[in-house]
């Protein structure tokens, strides 16, 4: 089950935030990636469909220019 801190990482990606080297939050990601919600794309990561419904799920929105 997705936690809030879950989800609030899966919004920060799909509004393309950045994560650097020295964030503390990469396991966290790895384990989204490994769970299917994420996807590396070159050198970013991007939600996937599972991902995206996630959020919408739990009524988070991402903001979309």
């Amino acid at each position: 089950m997705l936690t809030d801190s879950d989800i609030a990482m899966l919004c920060d990606i799909g509004q393309s935030i950045a994560f650097g080297d020295s964030d503390d939050r990469h396991e966290q990601l790895f384990r989204l990636v490994a769970d299917g919600y994420v996807q590396k794309d070159g050198d970013t990561y991007e939600l996937t469909a599972k991902g995206e419904a996630a959020v919408v799920d739990r009524g988070a929105g991402l903001n979309e220019a």
